[in-house]
């Protein structure tokens, strides 16, 4: 801060220029005022820089001192610019506890921020990630629209919803490199019912056509890695008008992928453009009803309940398989929904599933 304050002192004001004329011309500031048609006080607030200096006033010095108007305008433009500068430094030095909540280090690895060292210019470059002014924007644009209002009176959370907020803007930022067309209703229909396709064969490339699928009918799908602290499966809103599905592969399973994606393709199907909904979150307050009607939407598109209801007490791998046949899914989903009916133990009909990595697909835009 002693550096900031002694660059104010230094920065040389267009008054000081002003000054230094006068006394070359052998002029008072009264006989300047005067020559100008301006009173003695006026004068002096251009002179101390209380005043700036305008094109109107830089023409009148041109003709009393018979400097190009020019050459005062840009002086002006100097210093205004200088100050500003220091002002902005002053103001990034008192945002430095902020820093504190980021997940910088992970931000950086990503390729999100570009400043290695630590300190102002870090707090600048965090600003533009977000695409903020300052971290009052950043508190009402996500931390206020992104979290409920209990979690938000909590001490305890602060570094998690920040990460929140930085997976949140991630896919912000991809979304907008992705070229999305109106999202057509019936576009979206057909792509679900290909997607129960995908699901059931799991090719290698499930992601990127499930992506392709989406981006048909109007969908952005954003795959991106879970934030430390940041412990979301997925979310949905609406940017720019077009839906977004952002998901993580937080449990790594083809289960749980495939849950996940339907569960947020219900609340684009049947709730409002303007709700935001964060998927296993704790302390994220969604809807509840909500949540339920997105959780039987995902149900009734990978295996309805008419499939479950009526099974052995003792479910056997060919009973799996025969579910899964008779589903139209893969084994590995009605494994993971037994699992979640309390029909299987968690540990058993494992090998069904499919392990899956999105680190490849991810950015793929």
């Amino acid at each position: 801060m002693s550096n900031i304050k002694d660059e104010r002192e230094l920065i040389s004001k267009p008054g000081d220029t002003i000054l230094e004329t006068l006394e070359h011309m052998h002029m008072t500031q009264t006989e300047l005022a005067a020559r100008m048609g301006k009173t003695a006080p006026k004068v002096n607030d251009i002179i101390s820089g209380k005043e700036p200096i305008t094109l109107a006033t830089a023409l009148l010095l041109e003709k009393v001192f018979g400097i190009d108007a020019h050459f005062w305008l840009n002086r002006e433009i100097q210093y205004r610019e200088k100050l500003l500068r220091i002002e902005q430094e002053e103001f990034l030095e008192e945002c430095l506890g902020w820093l504190e909540q980021q997940p910088i280090k992970e931000l950086k690895k990503l390729g999100y921020l570009n400043t290695e060292k630590k300190g102002t210019a870090l707090v600048d470059d965090m600003l533009r990630f977000y695409g903020v002014a300052t971290p009052v924007e950043w508190k009402n644009v996500y931390v206020q629209n992104y979290s409920s209002a209990h979690f938000r009176k909590s001490a305890a959370h602060p570094t998690t919803l920040a990460s929140i907020a930085a997976w949140l803007r991630i896919g912000e930022i991809e979304f907008r490199k992705m070229n999305v067309p109106d999202y057509n209703k019936e576009a979206f229909r057909k792509c679900l019912e290909s997607a129960r396709e995908i699901a059931r064969t799991h090719p290698e490339d499930f992601a990127s056509r499930l992506k392709n699928l989406c981006q048909i009918s109007g969908i952005a799908l954003i795959y991106s890695r879970c934030l430390p602290h940041a412990p979301v499966s997925g979310a949905t809103r609406w940017i720019g008008g077009r839906p977004v599905i952002q998901i993580t592969d937080r449990y790594k399973t083809n289960d749980h992928f495939w849950f996940t994606f339907y569960h947020e393709a219900g609340h684009i199907c049947l709730h409002g453009k303007k709700e935001v909904f964060l998927e296993q979150f704790d302390g994220y307050e969604n809807d509840e009803q909500k949540e339920e009607e997105a959780n039987r939407f995902a149900t009734e598109w990978l295996l309805p309940d008419s499939l479950t209801n009526n099974l052995p007490e003792k479910i056997t791998d060919n009973d799996i398989k025969d579910l899964a046949r008779r589903a139209g899914t893969h084994p590995g989903i009605v494994v993971g929904r037994l699992q979640k009916l309390g029909k299987l133990p968690y540990y058993a009909g494992e090998d069904f599933k499919f392990k899956i990595n999105l680190q490849y697909f991810i950015n793929k835009t």
